[in-house]
């Protein structure tokens, strides 16, 4: 595999690790700072929603802008505000401050979940942008297994503060990286022009293709079902099962180990069996444990240990499935890969975002609202991709 390849994926997996850095790292510290701040168990997670809400819609705005004016400048700006929201939430005086800097870190964090997908579809198309995409997930995945262990070593001897100030300082090393080990791969003669009547014209042609619908929204179904066990994982593990901060994010690095394995998956497989018959396998996989799950939590299994190996088994389905969605969705717009991004990326963070709001209003400490949204999730999901995408796979893709 060439020296480059590796890099990109190391550089590109890295910042796709920012945004989600952002959410697992403070996933720890939310039980202190809700009795830090007097605030309830919902009101700290819509600190929570604000980031997934800021994180979806302003993608629409570097998507564009990325196409427009190549993929490093749109990189800078949206690192420099999540920087400025990390510094603001560290000196946050009351829950309503924190998720109004939280808003401000989410619209910074969508610039490092867009343009990466959009630098692999420059780089790569059909199976070597499988085999890229699955190796930025790898790095990318670093993330749900140090962030929350480094969130627990700062809180326990610094306090919940001091999270966000890692954040600022991640961000800035981000920025460096963006500064000298990054290509621009949108070079100037492959711009676009034309401004916001080509930017509306770009979206008008997206939007009305069903294929693009069924594959955000089943990625998007994807991403809300581990939205929901960010959001809730926490008071569950901790509150419920009387887990430490430590062993809380030991129990949530294996779910990302899950992830990563599965994603790892997706490249030979797709070689193999075609990229869409692997992403229709790993959603049927997915949704049929997610409904096991949800029947023996409902039939009174109880069980910390037993959560934790089918949660695993569940996201290492849906890791499984994520990289051939986004090369699905990237392979026939080379030209405008950014607003592509960006516009899918909108709609899975939005339905994140939606879920999470949705959820805060059942939780009641135990691990049922949580497994009762993942497992909704994935049936959606898992239908949308069955009836409404192809059934018979095409020929894999040439690898280049």
């Amino acid at each position: 595999m060439p020296s480059s390849f590796v890099k990109n994926a190391v550089v590109l997996g890295l910042l796709s690790a920012i945004g989600p850095f952002a959410i697992d790292m403070y996933l720890p510290a939310l039980p202190a700072i809700a009795g830090d701040l007097h605030a309830s168990a919902a009101a700290t997670q819509w600190s929570l929603t604000a980031y997934f809400l800021a994180f979806g819609v302003c993608q629409i705005v570097y998507g564009p802008a990325s196409d427009a004016w190549g993929r490093k400048p749109p990189l800078y700006f949206g690192l420099a505000l999540f920087a400025l929201g990390a510094l603001g939430c560290s000196l946050s005086p009351d829950i309503g401050w924190l998720i109004g800097c939280r808003l401000l870190q989410g619209i910074g964090a969508a610039a490092v979940t867009v343009i990466p997908r959009a630098v692999v579809r420059d780089l790569h198309t059909g199976i070597a942008a499988t085999r890229l995409m699955g190796l930025v997930m790898l790095v990318f995945s670093v993330s749900p297994i140090f962030a929350p262990l480094l969130g627990s070593a700062l809180i326990v001897p610094l306090g919940w503060r001091a999270v966000f100030v890692a954040m600022t300082v991640a961000a800035l090393l981000a920025m460096v990286l963006v500064a000298t080990l990054l290509p621009e791969t949108r070079p100037p003669a492959q711009r676009l022009s034309g401004g916001l009547r080509r930017v509306k014209g770009t979206f008008a042609q997206v939007l009305s293709e069903r294929r693009f619908w069924a594959l955000s929204l089943v990625g998007g179904l994807g991403m809300a079902s581990f939205f929901a066990f960010l959001a809730n994982s926490s008071f569950v593990y901790i509150e419920h099962f009387g887990l430490t901060p430590l062993h809380y994010s030991l129990a949530f690095a294996l779910n990302a180990i899950g992830f990563i394995a599965g994603s790892q998956c997706s490249a030979p497989l797709g070689a193999r069996l075609g990229i869409p018959r692997v992403m229709r396998l790993g959603m049927a996989l997915y949704a049929s444990l997610a409904l096991t799950l949800l029947a023996l939590t409902l039939a009174g299994l109880d069980d910390l240990m037993a959560l934790m190996a089918m949660l695993f088994a569940i996201f290492a389905c849906l890791g499984l499935t994520l990289p051939p969605i986004m090369v699905m969705l990237l392979d026939e717009h080379g030209p405008i890969a950014g607003s592509v991004s960006a516009l899918s990326g909108t709609v899975q963070m939005m339905v994140g975002g939606a879920v999470i709001g949705v959820l805060s209003q059942f939780v009641d400490g135990s691990a049922l609202p949580m497994v009762s949204a993942i497992a909704l999730c994935a049936l959606g999901a898992a239908t949308i991709a069955l009836i409404a995408l192809p059934r018979r796979a095409p020929a894999p893709l040439p690898a280049e």
